[in-house]
């Protein structure tokens, strides 16, 4: 800068000696071209180094109107330059060009796929399960799978997925596993109540046949029912049996009519909402919603829980989703788009004030001596440009004029 400056003042100086040496020349064309020049040249300079002291300091020190400019408008330069960035450089336009630019899928794909940064965040996903759970109000929680549940599970869809599920079983043979289920947990209720059966069955009797048969007949009638019943589910415990054959008949049936008729699926799916509606389904959803809320908040804040895993194998997923799926990294690029371009028009005024704030802050003296250092140098090209323009112009006008009208003044 110094050596900027001191070129351009030498310059100056220069002007002025030839200035002042023109008038020792003797009379005549060369002089007064000399003289000429040199004036323009020097008047050129002085404007030249006015211009560019005044965009810092007062020239001289003198309190001239409109110098010390940089100082004097720190504020309004600082909004002018906040402006112009948030209008003109941080545009929408730039923006989304520059978003183009960038292979944002690729940049979070390879990101989520590195073990050393998906770890990390699988564990902070994990780790806010609890906080999240802890802000669900359980009341609230409850209430909401109350309502849930029941839509979830009684539509028409639910009765095509109940028709899945039992023809999987029959695939299997598992559907004679619970026929057998059913028929021994019957068999146990009948053990368990056959007193107060034979009971009832007297008492039919009674009424029936009057007091005297019932007498009679009643425990008789009563035992060989019971016998009977017994003997009934023995023989449909049997592999084989008749009843079993036609139970698996009856789910063929009803397996098809399920899947071919929406009517009957809807029926289905009716009847299960019912069910889920019913008080005791939903106190057992309640208490499921209980247990597992306990199991993910001490399963979350273990590092090598099924939390973490599970988020850790979900972002590895979606890096891989990424990686291969272009209509994944589209709306991904669609996506970080939109929102940028709505939290534009609030960044652009935030990034106005910032600067704005941030040069209204300078020191006056700190921040002239900074654009002086940083754009001085070339101020100083300015003067030298004005010092040497000034010469050649006012030595090719003295000429051109010489040439019109003669000697002149000049």
């Amino acid at each position: 800068m110094r050596c900027h400056k001191g070129f351009a003042t030498g310059l100056l100086g220069l002007m002025a000696a030839l200035t002042l040496g023109s008038f020792a020349l003797p009379a005549g064309f060369a002089a007064a071209l000399l003289q000429a020049a040199a004036k323009a040249g020097f008047v050129g300079g002085i404007a030249d180094w006015f211009a560019v002291t005044a965009l810092f300091r007062h020239p001289l020190g003198l309190p001239i109107p409109h110098t010390a400019i940089i100082p004097a408008q720190k504020a309004r330069l600082g909004q002018a330059l906040g402006r112009f960035v948030a209008n003109h450089v941080f545009t929408g336009a730039e923006v989304r060009r520059t978003l183009d630019q960038l292979d944002l899928a690729g940049i979070v794909a390879r990101t989520l796929a590195d073990p050393a940064t998906s770890r990390p965040a699988a564990e902070t996903l994990a780790g806010m399960v609890p906080r999240l759970l802890a802000g669900i109000e359980d009341g609230r929680a409850r209430r909401l799978l109350g309502r849930i549940v029941p839509r979830l599970l009684g539509g028409a869809d639910a009765g095509r997925v109940v028709a899945g599920a039992l023809r999987k079983l029959l695939e299997g043979e598992r559907h004679q596993e619970v026929f057998g289920f059913i028929l021994a947990r019957l068999k146990l209720v009948l053990a368990d109540r056959e007193e107060a059966l034979r009971r009832a069955i007297e008492e039919r009797v009674r009424e029936q046949g009057g007091a005297l048969l019932g007498w009679a007949l009643g425990a008789s009638i009563a035992r060989r029912v019971l016998t009977q019943i017994n003997a009934e589910l023995d023989k449909m415990d049997a592999d084989g049996s008749e009843l079993r054959g036609a139970f698996d008949e009856w789910m063929r049936r009803e397996i098809a009519r399920i899947e071919d008729d929406p009517a009957r699926a809807a029926e289905i799916g009716r009847a299960l909402r019912r069910m889920v509606s019913h008080e005791t389904i939903q106190h057992w959803v309640r208490d499921v919603w209980g247990r597992l809320r306990l199991a993910l908040e001490a399963d979350a804040v273990k590092p090598n829980g099924h939390a973490v895993a599970v988020m850790e194998g979900a972002l590895r997923n979606l890096a891989a989703m990424l990686t291969e799926d272009q209509a994944a990294r589209a709306r991904l690029q669609g996506a970080v788009e939109r929102v940028v371009a709505g939290l534009l028009p609030s960044a652009q005024v935030s990034v106005s004030g910032f600067i704005a704030g941030v040069v209204a802050n300078w020191d006056a003296a700190t921040i002239t001596e900074r654009l002086e250092l940083r754009i001085g140098g070339d101020l100083q090209y300015v003067r030298v440009n004005g010092t040497l323009v000034g010469f050649l112009v006012g030595g090719v006008l003295y000429a051109l004029l010489r040439a019109l009208f003669g000697p002149v003044a000049f």
